[in-house]
């Protein structure tokens, strides 16, 4: 990608395919940092990465909020990581978080919450909500 590619959704749907298009050419070790505010559609475009990449039907896929990270099985696997209740990089650490890098796909919600010494390359994608349901995904 030459530079960051700025997409319009409309719904819940488009995101969710956008996603979903886009992990279907994943070779299953890739990084994607999801940023966004609250309610912007980080879970939904998580949903669309995990199913094109084969690692979960969609319906499997929900914010690991509480649990801080889901795991899903299938043609690739996927690590889905939630930063938002994590602060301190003991915290990301604790989690596995070199176990992940090179296993599967990782997904990372909250990512601009990854301490500077953690940062890694990877697919970053923003995601701004414009209305209701129309939002803006950057992809860089």
């Amino acid at each position: 990608m030459s530079g960051p590619k700025a997409v319009t959704t409309r719904s819940e749907e488009e995101t969710f395919e956008l996603a979903r298009r886009m992990a279907e050419g994943f070779e299953g070790t890739e990084v994607v940092l999801l940023t966004g505010e609250l309610g912007a559609g980080k879970t939904v475009f998580a949903k669309g990465l995990a199913a094109g990449a084969g690692a979960a039907a969609a319906e499997r896929v929900s914010s690991p909020s509480f649990t801080l990270v889901n795991v899903y099985e299938g043609r690739r696997r996927a690590f889905h990581v939630d930063l938002y209740r994590l602060e301190r990089e003991a915290d990301i650490l604790d989690l596995g978080w070199d176990d992940f890098l090179g296993e599967g796909i990782v997904i990372v919600e909250w990512a601009e919450r990854l301490p500077p010494s953690l940062r890694i390359d990877g697919i970053r994608v923003t995601i701004e909500r414009l209305g209701d349901d129309e939002r803006r995904v950057t992809v860089a």
